[in-house]
This record gives C-alpha cells, sequence and structure tokens, in this order.
C-alpha cells in the first residue's frame, strides 16, 4: 500500500496513500523548516541558500519537490475515488473548500509574523497560499479533466504558454519581467519585496508564477498515475527525460525558482520523480523504514507550529541572546561561523520532528 502523503496530510481525513510519498513529503517539510531557519542568515552554507536570482541550489529544490508531491497524492486520492464511481460535485467542492482553507492558514501566519515582528510588512501571498491556491486548481483539473492526454496537453500549454509570456513582456531580469510588474501593480506594499522610493516589488509565490506552480502540480498528478499503476521504470524514465529536458531549455529560458521557470518546473519536477521512483524501491519494495514518517502525517502543523515559533521567538527578543549563547558561542570557533548556524536550524527541526512523533504516537492528527 501507498502511505498518506502531502495532499492526504492537508485534508480532513486520510486519502489513499503509501510509504514513498510519505517519506518524501516528510523529507519536505524537514527540509523547509532546515532552510527557513537559519540561526544566523549573515552565515549559511551555499547548499541551504537559494540562488540569488538565476541557477538552482540544492535548496531551490525543496518546494517545487513538495508542490510536485501534492501533485502525486491528488493522483492517488481522487483517482481511486473517480474509479469508484464518486461524484464528482462532492470532491469539487471538497477540494475548493480545503485549498481555501489553507491560504487563509497561510495570510494568517502572515498577520501573525506581522504583530510579532517589528518592521515585518504583511505578506498576502506565501508559501501556504501558493499550495492551497494550486491544490484547489490541480484537484479540480483532476475531477474534470481526468485523461492523460488532457492533462499532458494543460501541462504543455502552461509550460510553453509561460515561456511566450515571459519573452513578451519583458524578458526574466528583476523588475523587468512581466511577473514582477504584475505583482507591482496588484500586489505593491504587500509583496515580499517592496521598495516605497521606486515603488517597484518582487513576490517570488507572486501571481503569474502561480501558473507554472500548478504545471509542477500536474505533473505530480501524471507520476501519481504511474505510481498508482505500479509503472515505476516509466516514472523514473520520465524524471530522467524531464530534467533532460528542463537542462536543454535552461539554455534559452533560465532556470530561476524567483520565477518558477517553465525550465525550472521541468529540471526540479524531473529529479522529484527520480527520488519517488527510488524511495519506492528502497520502502516499498525493500522494506526499508520510512523514517520520520511523524512528520508527514503532520506535515502542515509541523510547518505552522515553526512559522509561530519563530514568531514568538523573535516577539520575545530573546532569539539572538539564545543563539549567541547556545550555538554560536561554543561553536563558530571550532567549526565555523555557518556550522554554528546550520546547528540552530537543525535543533529548531529536530525538535519539531520530535513534538510531530509524540502527537503521531498518541494519534493525534491536526488537519485544516
Amino acid at each position: 500500500l501507498l502511505a498518506q502523503t502531502a495532499a492526504g496530510l492537508l485534508s480532513g481525513t486520510p486519502l489513499w496513500a503509501g510509504m514513498t510519498a510519505n517519506y518524501s513529503s516528510t523529507a519536505g517539510v524537514a527540509a523547509m523548516l532546515l532552510v527557513n531557519d537559519a540561526g544566523d542568515w549573515s552565515h549559511i552554507y551555499p547548499w541551504l541558500e537559494h540562488a540569488q536570482w538565476h541557477g538552482c541550489t540544492p535548496a531551490d529544490f525543496i518546494f517545487p519537490v513538495f508542490m510536485l508531491i501534492v501533485g502525486v497524492s491528488l493522483q492517488l486520492a481522487l483517482g481511486r475515488q473517480l474509479d469508484a464511481g464518486a461524484p464528482a460535485g462532492p470532491m469539487g467542492r471538497a477540494v475548493v473548500l480545503r485549498g481555501a482553507r489553507i491560504v487563509l492558514l497561510g495570510v494568517m501566519l502572515n498577520a501573525i509574523a506581522l504583530m510579532a515582528m517589528g518592521g515585518h510588512g504583511f505578506r498576502l501571498l506565501g508559501v501556504l497560499q501558493r499550495i492551497g491556491v494550486c491544490f484547489a486548481l490541480a484537484g479540480m483539473i483532476a475531477i474534470y479533466l481526468p485523461g492523460a492526454r488532457a492533462q499532458w496537453s494543460a501541462l504543455a500549454a502552461i509550460l510553453l504558454g509561460y515561456w511566450a509570456l515571459l519573452a513578451g513582456g519583458g524578458g526574466v531580469e528583476p523588475h523587468l519581467n512581466l511577473p514582477d510588474r504584475i505583482d507591482t501593480a496588484v500586489l505593491g506594499a504587500l509583496s515580499y519585496q517592496w521598495d516605497a522610493a521606486t515603488g517597484l516589488a518582487h513576490e517570488p509565490e507572486g501571481i503569474l508564477s502561480t501558473l507554472p506552480s500548478l504545471a509542477t502540480v500536474i505533473l505530480g498528478m501524471r507520476a501519481g498515475d504511474w505510481l498508482r499503476k505500479g509503472r515505476i521504470g516509466t516514472l523514473a524514465i520520465g524524471g530522467a527525460v524531464a530534467m533532460l529536458i528542463g537542462s536543454l531549455w535552461s539554455l534559452a529560458l533560465s532556470l530561476n525558482k524567483q520565477l518558477w521557470t517553465s525550465s525550472f518546473v521541468l529540471w526540479t519536477g524531473g529529479f522529484g520523480m527520480l527520488a519517488i521512483a527510488l524511495a519506492y524501491q528502497l520502502i516499498d519494495v525493500r522494506g526499508w523504514p520510512p523514517l520520520g514518517r511523524a512528520m508527514g502525517v503532520n506535515a502542515i502543523t509541523a510547518y505552522a507550529g515553526s512559522w509561530l515559533a519563530a514568531c514568538l521567538l523573535a516577539a520575545s527578543g530573546k532569539s539572538g541572546q539564545i543563539y549567541e549563547q547556545v550555538f554560536r558561542a561554543p561553536l563558530a570557533p571550532l567549526f565555523g561561523e555557518e556550522f554554528a548556524s546550520m546547528s540552530a536550524a537543525a535543533v529548531f527541526t529536530a525538535v519539531f520532528w520530535i513534538a510531530m512523533a509524540y502527537a503521531y504516537k498518541r494519534g493525534w492528527r491536526i488537519s485544516i
């Protein structure tokens, strides 16, 4: 059997799933916490830091692979229900409402950050908001366009159409590209970055760039269909082909997480497909233990809880003191500033891993 996966974790009731995707979801959440909670943002190992603009670092794989898993789990869950003859209407309403709750949770967390952190502007969009929107849209595609040909066509149309929009809308340079210009006009000061002097904004989870993020989820749905049918060889080949096309496409359209370029979709999505195929062989076939499954079962709880904890530490004014005394002072002289910073992030992640393991052991499952 396939265990509970990212989209299943977002639901009020368990969706059909298995060890492979659940393990991938667990790894994704843990990696998000590790990358998002550095002890000292001035000292970060390059592989834990996102590319400044063009390029793709190891940290840049985390979010798109998680989005891919959302698509995998949607296909596993909704495909089974559709095969059983479940009516489309109730499923569609459930998917849209669940997506809306995820979006509202993301907005709420940003509001809490605004209140807890002095000088922190309110950000309307973000990681959870993107997950929620893409979850709802991809769910509707899975329900009302269930055929492989229709989904592949939708994926190709989005990737090629977005490329055309970027090419015809000012290129891919900061503030000159079409996504930045749309976010500046619509979001303005509600963006992740906002320069009041120039009136320019940048939002890495912006309005137009959500479109290729949806393509990542659709790619995940096709991967989920192969996984559900046991076509693991096809899944691995598909991942390799996607990475090859993405790498070749990057010669004309740079890999760029900030804009979520079409080449970035295929490069990171292909990697995720290969990782899922490998995890299937190791966990579902060979019986390796899915370490940390508890984190995957309460994925959104772990993410939201880490956000709230970071806000509370910042509001208390003691986060800097804790980092200095517990991590930097004893570790930096021996291993360097970057190691001390990473250690703080690792301990922060471990705290939530342990908390989620305790909740899992007690049978607690928190969903929205």
